[in-house]
């Protein structure tokens, strides 16, 4: 008598199995966002989209370690670039901030349950385009902490008054 029993039980297991919500899901790798803009009419980022996947963590700290220890500062791998490219404007309706499952690096960080530290000092969403300047040189000012603080202020601020 437990034979049967054991046969609807399984029967009943395997058809709440094959009617869950993962059974269709095909896909379960993160949406991840589209870019804004592209390289080239061939290139979408600034390096090949499988080299970025792979290699962006390291040109990251290269960038960073060129900015800050030697005083070399180039758009082409500057988190600003990347966040002002592939995150919406925060005046837009699709503005989402990291932590979001929407925003672009929480894309696909959340999936490889990965956890960075970058957003807690860098803004996780370019500048409003209210706030947007652009001089000559193709250099977007002023720069704003994720705080909220302009950096161009808080430096003149902080460093001694010069003297005539």
């Amino acid at each position: 008598m437990a034979s049967p029993l054991r046969s609807i039980l399984a029967v009943a297991g395997l058809g709440l199995l094959l009617s869950s919500p993962l059974a269709g899901a095909g896909n379960l790798l993160p949406e991840i966002p589209k870019a804004k803009a592209r390289v080239s009419a061939t290139q979408g980022c600034v390096e090949p989209t499988e080299v970025m996947r792979h290699n962006h963590m390291k040109f990251l700290l290269h960038h960073r370690k060129e900015a800050l220890r030697e005083g070399v500062r180039t758009k082409k791998y500057s988190l600003m670039e990347c966040i002002n490219c592939h995150v919406p404007d925060p005046d837009s309706p699709q503005a989402v901030h990291y932590g979001n499952p929407k925003h672009f690096c929480s894309s696909c960080h959340t999936y490889a349950a990965v956890r960075i530290d970058c957003f807690e000092c860098h803004r996780d969403t370019p500048l409003p385009s209210s706030r947007k300047s652009t001089s000559a040189s193709g250099v977007t000012a002023p720069v704003t902490l994720a705080s909220g603080v302009d950096a161009h202020a808080l430096k003149k601020a902080s460093s001694p008054a010069e003297e005539n």
